[in-house]
């Protein structure tokens, strides 16, 4: 009883304090240097173009590659981490991003461009970043909204400096030494992975190792089937492509999207949306210097975005997680969202330096909205213990849109000549997602109430009390659960 009693002492001092804040500090530097990345890319936008001879489609293929990699990568970063841990997927992450970007300094061609920077820095910065904070839920319990907060923090600060670090850099010594410093930098997220050193609990077992006693089933198993020996063969091997498709199921939560309407609504809206979302990030800097705007000065917009962002971001965060938004979070949600598509008009009727930069603070103001409430949302139309596997369909479908709208707007602006057609696509897709899931829901609660109502007619007086969509306690534990603040 005294050694358990010290185990579970020495396993919460390993949490909410001590080294959970280095941890912290870790997950912040993280999520700059992953999240934070591809919105220094529309600053080599213009140079990829002369020195590819491309047009503005066959360009924006390289950043939405990457921002899509970024999010598929969920479910193969999520089996990484329960079978090797977090702090080796980390790692892993921030070599593979390194190899891609200094592999990118020699390309030949945009198709070589989409391989390196695109698709291996794309997934190291997935492996790094969902990995990243995944032990940061382990590290902390009590403070975890504070401390996700305040890792959202790390995606502005991406924001601001690595635009500004672009420029510089791409005015010194030209694209591709620029490439090759920054694989260097995101090494970094190694020695931040190396912070992250395992969770131990009262049990003595560490929570981010796979489980040893699921490995002599395993090769039991391996053994009578390649012998020959098991009277139940076919059986096995029936019983092994089940378990391919729990597996799949475990990652891929298609029941749930069939079954819950609630997360079938909300996943539509968001993969619509992103579509829109992400136009901006891309053509901002392009537009600017278009329409006669200095290099140093459009690349200073994104950073703007970044800044504001660090301020606005962790209140926003902390004040939608209040209890008094239970439940009408979904309709804080779509009204970021139709701000955010609102605020693109902005730029359709002026491209002056000033009139952008008050673009840029109405816009951030959104952002920090949608990026607060994204993964809070989804929490709230789905059960708790199957969030993982929903977020893994989501991310999935998300990063589907992200790959396919900036080239196809790209084309557009290719064959109008015109880059006001990227503000109006963006602002019809966000706009019109913003109105879907509101009436959507609207209509989903009304569906509710109207079912409720039948049942307590029906059921009598005695049944009145219960509550079976009750949301989930705030206070229950969820380990298992990735909070990821990847907008």
């Amino acid at each position: 009883m005294a050694q358990g009693g010290a185990a579970a002492r020495g396993a919460a001092k390993a949490q909410d304090q001590g080294w959970a804040w280095m941890v912290l500090v870790a997950a912040v530097l993280l999520q700059g240097l992953t999240l934070g990345f591809p919105s220094c890319i529309g600053v080599f936008f213009t140079d990829l173009q002369h020195e590819f001879q491309a047009t503005n489609s066959e360009t924006s293929w390289f950043p939405s590659i990457m921002v899509a990699v970024l999010h598929a990568g969920g479910p193969l970063c999520s089996i990484l981490v329960e079978r090797f841990g977090c702090r080796f997927t980390v790692m892993l992450g921030g070599l593979l991003s390194s190899v891609g970007m200094v592999s990118s300094s020699f390309c030949r061609s945009l198709g070589q461009l989409y391989f390196t920077a695109g698709f291996i820095t794309g997934l190291g910065s997935c492996f790094s970043f969902q990995a990243g904070v995944t032990a940061l839920g382990y590290y902390f319990v009590r403070w975890r909204t504070l401390a996700n907060a305040m890792a959202s923090t790390g995606v502005s600060l991406g924001f601001t400096l690595w635009p500004l670090l672009s420029q510089y850099l791409l005015d010194e010594m030209g694209w591709r030494n620029t490439f090759l410093i920054f694989g260097g930098i995101l090494l970094n997220c190694c020695v931040c992975g190396a912070i992250m050193r395992p969770v131990q609990l009262a049990s003595g077992s560490l929570l981010q190792l796979p489980k040893p006693e699921e490995e002599p089933e395993r090769k039991e198993e391996e053994a009578q089937l390649s012998n020959g020996t098991s009277p139940h063969l076919k059986l096995q091997q029936q019983t092994r492509k089940t378990g391919c498709f729990q597996v799949l199921g475990k990652y891929l939560a298609f029941d749930i999207f069939c079954q819950n309407k609630g997360y079938q609504i909300y996943t539509i809206g968001v993969s619509w949306l992103m579509m829109g979302f992400v136009l901006p990030h891309i053509y901002l800097v392009p537009y600017a210097i278009h329409n006669g705007v200095e290099e140093r000065r459009a690349a200073l917009l994104i950073s703007i975005i970044g800044i504001i962002n660090i301020f606005i971001r962790p209140p926003t965060g902390l004040l939608s997680g209040h209890r008094i938004f239970t439940g009408r979070r979904i309709y804080l949600f779509s009204l970021a969202v139709l701000l955010c598509g609102l605020s693109n008009f902005i730029c359709i009727i002026s491209a002056e330096f000033n009139v952008l930069i008050f673009y840029c603070v109405i816009l951030s103001i959104a952002m920090s909205g949608i990026g607060a409430l994204t993964f809070q949302v989804l929490m709230d139309v789905v059960e708790m213990d199957r969030f993982s596997s929903a977020l893994g369909l989501f991310t999935i479908l998300e990063s589907i849109t992200l790959l396919i709208a900036p080239p196809l707007t790209g084309l557009l602006v290719d064959i109008t000549g015109d880059f006001h057609y990227v503000f109006y696509t963006s602002s019809f897709l966000l706009i019109s997602a913003a109105l879907f899931m509101v009436l959507s829901f609207c209509a989903l609660e009304k569906k509710n109430k109207l079912k409720d109502t039948s049942k307590v007619t029906l059921d009598g007086p005695s049944k009145y009390n219960e509550k079976p969509n009750e949301p989930q306690s705030e206070s229950q534990p969820t380990l298992a659960v990735t909070h990821i603040t990847s907008i």
